[in-house]
């Protein structure tokens, strides 16, 4: 073996720890990562995609758009940007094992935190309520023994 070939090897095994720590830090089986398409079927997962985009995964230009927003999926679930879910993407090499190795937990539906406001900035107004529940008919004040009854029987007004 001459030193490219185990620089190549040493490459491979370093990121398959990488994804597999990011594999298990998703709640996932780790050794998932080494298994064909069910690795991308784990990562649609991971990025909180339908199953079924795995089939997108084999269409010529269509597997370009899926991977990158699997990627981002998969960054913003571990509470990353979406710059860093195309780091994932264009450099996987690099951002997979800063998402493994770093301080990045999993946190299924998040979102990245949003940018501070300044002083006197437009916030967007607060979400509408909900559909409003019918309210029930108001019911007639019942009278008590000192109130006389508001309308007079009909035996009263004949007498």
């Amino acid at each position: 073996m001459n030193i490219v070939s185990i620089i190549y090897l040493a490459l491979a095994v370093f990121m398959i720890a990488a994804v597999w720590k990011v594999f298990v830090k998703a709640g996932r089986p780790g050794w998932g990562c080494i298994i064909p398409i069910y690795n991308i079927y784990l990562l649609t997962q991971i990025g909180r995609k339908p199953g079924w985009w795995v089939i997108l995964f084999f269409i010529p230009i269509a597997n370009l758009i899926a991977s990158i927003l699997v990627c981002i999926g998969i960054a913003e679930n571990f509470g990353k940007s979406a710059g860093f879910g195309l780091g994932l993407f264009f450099l996987g090499i690099v951002f997979y094992p800063i998402l493994a190795f770093g301080e990045a937990n999993y946190i299924a539906g998040a979102a990245p935190p949003a940018p501070p406001m300044e002083e006197g900035a437009w916030a967007p107004a607060p979400p509408p309520p909900g559909p409003m529940e019918e309210a029930p008919a108001p019911t007639p004040p019942q009278p008590t023994a000192e109130q006389p009854p508001a309308y007079p029987e009909s035996t009263e007004i004949l007498q």
